[in-house]
């Protein structure tokens, strides 16, 4: 896992050095084991390195045949067929991102911009060819590996977070884009490609991007559980007993690719049925104990999953940490959290994600985590309320955070994202899926958007703030090929979600009592806001980038709420003001929300 920039530069000069090593240095949080550089030709790339596989030979940029160069942030973990289906070639290192290098040199020319079809893996990658002055951008299908990209005069320039184009110079100073603020605090995140910095946009999941002279010439992509990646002449899966065989073959295989590591690794348990299910994979998979690590909120009124988590490590054998995380905590340490965030996410899951990655830091270097679970499988309550019969049904995400409570001065519109994505799937829904129906449709919705632009970024940045790899087997085109052939009977039963996966868990660890009324992770953020709400309001109401977005007399009246609603949208603001000073204003955050927001 790593952090990869470069430039394309459209002037016919190599980008300068001092560019490349400011964009390095902003991403060494997510490399801290050495940072390189190169330029060839009209281009340059760099990359930061956090060592995971093949420690001694494995730094980049990595180089391949007929003056190629790769940078690569990820994991592919089909290398070792794919080393040995291109055996006889010269491996220069053990580096599990070196394949690609071979991949895309020995296509024929109209194919050689399709190279990442072969990987199965997280990864971005970006694949310099000096001999034809192109740069070819691409990032997995699911989106767990971030990717960014600028454009100017200059040429493109691209990078793993924000921050780092940012900081090369190339662009101008940190400004809004309002929409896509708007958009993320209705959504808890923004959609499609767009960011709420301007002129910054994301590679969207599956897309590749290719730039010739500086210019992007074309994009194309493969979503996640359409038929390029899940062949759609697979049958159905109808009965309960086939199911579960390939259910439990498609997780053990899994699960086996994401612990290849030449560190220590771990996973985060929660008292639910996606982590449940890693660790009993995990402890069947390893001779040693499984180091867990679970977080808790004591003293608070929220459901404490630590003593459920205990129970179900102790029934693996499972080396168990907790973390209970205290309002104190809260406090000193959010806007360090906001400040990994340049791409920001008001799911207040952040917390316990940042400060659990903190603390599994001090004895592993990669964590497995059960994200993707309800997407795949169909968890979400908000399915089933679709689903109902007219006029009972529920549509998705029909209501934003700040619907009707008159904070925001243009909060029309933020739905719009979300509706072209969804159009997209009812309109053609074979191009997204390789089994189409209404459930899988609205499975499809949340994979193309809520998965990549919330879940994954929040554990992205959260684990590398602290130099942790973040690995999630659920998202393995493996397992998803089982996922989406189910017969939705298998998967929503009994009015009852993950119904097969519950089954399997049930059988392999009855001790995580996988079809137990579940009690729901949140975080207390409005219990602790509530208690300090009217200074805090007075803070967020005067940051600049609040003021230009939202009426600040209702800003304070959120902070002074009572019913959870306005709390939650007390948070988001929260989270979004704090965000302001450091990304937009270059403020540090390094001390605690007072000292952040209260500053002139």
């Amino acid at each position: 896992m790593c952090g990869i920039a470069g430039v394309a530069s459209a002037t016919g000069q190599a980008p300068g050095t001092a560019v490349l090593d400011r964009m390095a240095q902003a991403l060494s949080h997510r490399g801290p084991d050495g940072c390189h550089s190169v330029r060839v030709g009209a281009i340059g790339l760099a990359h930061a390195r956090l060592a995971i596989v093949d420690l001694n030979t494995g730094d980049q940029p990595l180089y391949g045949p007929d003056g190629l160069v790769l940078v690569a942030n990820g994991e592919i973990y089909n290398d070792l067929p794919l080393r040995q289906e291109l055996s006889g070639r010269l491996f220069r290192t053990g580096s599990d991102c070196e394949a690609p290098l071979f991949l895309y040199h020995e296509a024929p020319e109209e194919q050689k911009t399709a190279f990442a079809s072969r990987l199965r893996g997280m990864y971005a990658i970006a694949l310099a060819d000096p001999a034809r002055d192109r740069v070819v951008l691409c990032r997995d299908p699911f989106g767990i590996k971030p990717l960014y990209i600028a454009q100017g005069d200059f040429g493109v320039a691209f990078a793993s977070e924000p921050c780092a184009l940012l900081a090369s110079g190339l662009l101008p100073a940190a400004r809004v884009e309002t929409a896509a603020a708007v958009e993320m605090l209705n959504l808890q995140f923004s959609t499609g490609s767009r960011t709420p910095l301007q002129g910054i946009e994301r590679l969207l999941p599956g897309e590749t991007v290719v730039i010739e002279r500086g210019r992007i010439v074309s994009r194309q992509r493969r979503f996640a559980l359409s038929d390029a990646l899940i062949p759609s002449e697979g049958p159905l899966l109808r009965s309960e007993d086939e199911a579960l065989a390939a259910l439990e073959a498609a997780l053990l295989d899994s699960v086996t690719a994401h612990q290849r590591s030449d560190v220590p690794y771990g996973m985060f348990l929660s008292g639910g049925v996606d982590s449940a299910t890693v660790l009993a994979l995990m402890s069947r998979l390893n001779d040693q104990p499984v180091r867990a690590f679970t977080a808790g909120f004591p003293g608070s009124g929220v459901h404490d999953e630590r003593a459920q988590a205990a129970l179900v490590a102790k029934a693996c054998g499972a080396e168990h940490s907790d973390l209970a995380i205290t309002e104190q905590d809260f406090w000193r340490w959010l806007p360090s959290i906001v400040a990994s965030l340049d791409d920001p996410v008001a799911d207040y899951a952040v917390v316990p994600t940042w400060l659990l990655a903190r603390q599994a830091r001090q004895s592993v270097k990669v964590i497995l985590s059960g994200e993707g679970g309800d997407e795949l499988f169909a968890g979400y309550g908000r399915y089933r309320a679709a689903l109902r019969p007219w006029p009972f049904a529920k549509p998705m995400r029909r209501r934003g955070t700040f619907d009707g409570l008159g904070v925001l001065r243009a909060g029309a519109g933020w739905r719009a994202g979300l509706t072209q994505t969804e159009r997209a799937i009812a309109d053609a829904p074979q191009q997204w899926l390789a089994h189409p129906s209404r459930l899988k449709r609205l499975q499809a919705a949340d994979v193309a958007e809520w998965l990549p632009n919330d879940l994954l970024t929040k554990l992205d940045r959260c684990l590398m703030a602290h130099g942790v790899e973040g690995r999630v087997p659920f998202l393995d085109p493996v397992v998803a090929g089982v996922a989406m052939r189910l017969d939705d009977r298998l998967t929503l039963k009994d009015n009852t979600g993950k119904w097969l996966v519950r089954r399997w868990l049930e059988k392999a660890l009855p001790q995580a009592q996988p079809f137990a009324r579940k009690k729901g992770f949140t975080v207390p953020v409005g219990e602790w806001i509530a208690r300090d709400g009217a200074r805090l309001g007075g803070w967020v109401a005067a940051t600049p980038a609040v003021q230009e977005i939202a009426d600040p007399a209702a800003v304070r009246g959120l902070f002074v709420a009572t019913d959870k609603d306005r709390l939650f949208a007390a948070w988001s603001l929260l989270v979004y003001a704090l965000w302001a000073r450091h990304h937009l204003e270059g403020q540090r955050c390094d001390g605690d929300v007072a000292s952040v927001l209260a500053a002139a």
